[in-house]
């Protein structure tokens, strides 16, 4: 009888039958867990990065506003200049500029020769005799040139009001001066999505440290931040550099997330302790992450959560109650109580135990089926423990009368007990 009712058939259920229903769980609801890993770091998460845009915004940039400078370049050469340029960048800021250019040109676009993209400041190519420069203001210093105080403060006001400001520089070939003049700005826009600011607002509620990563300067990042309602804010970062400031955060002992969606943020996601993917983002970073949200709602990051630790407490309940059973069947079995109370565990009755054990282990995972994901305004944790908790104090009783069984006088069959 000791023999039989020490099989840890029970304890070796209680994890990986957990697991297996809780990434179930979350496919159902829209979010690829990738094992039991993620599930497990996932509860403990205390900081979440995001990346702007893709991630927090639509990325589907457009552009809202323009300025020439330079009253010698007509508006159709300008943008068929930059439309051209930026047609080897594929970008969304891109996207958007080649989309508008072609809008004011209203004719194919010249391809452009000697393209060079420079991760986090922006593009160099010739174009129909110019050599043409569009991207940061950091790019422009490259080049020699320099805003004059009215071109700053054109500038400052669309950051202020949360816009990507694009500088461009277009030079005609062959005469270059060595103190060239900054030829117009353009103004990029990107909307938050709908969902995001109340992600955010809960996140903070549950004690998680938020930050926003974005290569926009500061003043637009704050903007767009403040709108948000983050805080932390990492602005000017390069492409490359954002896995740093992941492992900057872990070297203060913090239990990281990141949440990125392009080929620039799978360095970053893959340092993560936690790397999470929007489902529209790149194959690279889907496949760099621990996790996707393939309905590429922020919002879902707080379900993934929430299935990690609903998850981990049922994995604790699971064992909780297959060690609870073996402790209390084995010395009965060993014959404990027999000298006091004349109470014996036969064989076939161990083996029918242990077996119920192992079944309301089973049952009790599966309960993590009835999951529904909270509502954020009235919370459905509670009623939901309570049920799941009384069906497993249920199996817990059966296995007892089980044992209780034991006390009938030696001879009576398993039919009589059943």
């Amino acid at each position: 009888s000791v023999l039989v009712i020490a099989c840890p058939c029970a304890l070796g259920l209680a994890v990986p039958t957990a697991v297996m229903v809780g990434t179930g769980v979350g496919a159902r609801h829209g979010i690829l867990i990738k094992g039991g890993g993620p599930l497990e770091v996932a509860h403990k998460v205390n900081t979440i990065i995001f990346d702007k845009t893709g991630t927090l915004t639509h990325g589907r940039p457009w552009v809202t506003f323009s300025e020439i400078f330079d009253k010698n370049i007509p508006k159709e050469l300008f943008w068929q200049l930059v439309g051209g340029a930026e047609q080897g960048s594929e970008h969304p800021i891109a996207r958007a500029l080649t989309q508008y250019a072609g809008d004011c040109t209203g004719a194919r676009l010249p391809e452009p020769d000697n393209f060079e993209s420079i991760t986090g400041s922006g593009v160099r190519c010739e174009v129909s005799g110019y050599s043409v420069f569009v991207g940061t203001r950091q790019l422009m210093e490259e080049q020699g040139a320099a805003l004059s105080f009215d071109q700053e403060h054109a500038v400052c006001a669309q950051e202020e009001n949360g816009k990507t400001v694009l500088l461009a520089l277009l030079l005609p070939s062959g005469n270059r001066s060595a103190h060239p003049e900054v030829t117009g700005v353009i103004a990029v826009a990107d909307t938050v999505k709908d969902d995001v600011e109340a992600a955010v607002s809960r996140l903070a509620k549950c004690g998680v440290e938020v930050w926003m990563v974005t290569g926009d300067n500061q003043r637009t990042a704050a903007s767009v931040a403040k709108q948000i309602g983050i805080s932390n804010v990492m602005a000017e970062v390069k492409p490359g550099d954002k896995a740093n400031k992941v492992l900057g955060l872990q070297k203060q002992g913090k239990v990281v997330a990141m949440v990125g969606d392009g080929v620039n943020d799978s360095p970053a996601i893959a340092q993560a302790d936690l790397g999470v993917a929007i489902g529209a983002g790149t194959d690279i970073a889907i496949e760099a992450a621990d996790m996707v949200l393939v309905r590429s709602n922020v919002m879902d990051v707080l379900t993934a959560f929430d299935i990690s630790q609903r998850t981990f407490n049922r994995i604790r309940l699971n064992l909780f109650f297959s060690l609870g059973y073996n402790m209390m069947g084995i010395p009965i079995a060993a014959g404990v109580l027999y000298p006091f109370m004349k109470v014996r565990l036969p064989p076939e009755m161990a083996a029918l135990a242990m077996a119920l054990s192992s079944v309301s282990v089973v049952v009790s995972s599966l309960l993590l089926k009835n999951y529904t994901p909270p509502s954020y305004t009235v919370s459905t944790k509670t009623p939901q423990k309570f049920l799941d908790c009384f069906l497993n104090l249920g199996c817990c009783w059966i296995n007892l009368q089980v044992g209780r069984g034991s006390k009938h006088e030696k001879g009576k069959g398993v039919d009589q007990f059943v």
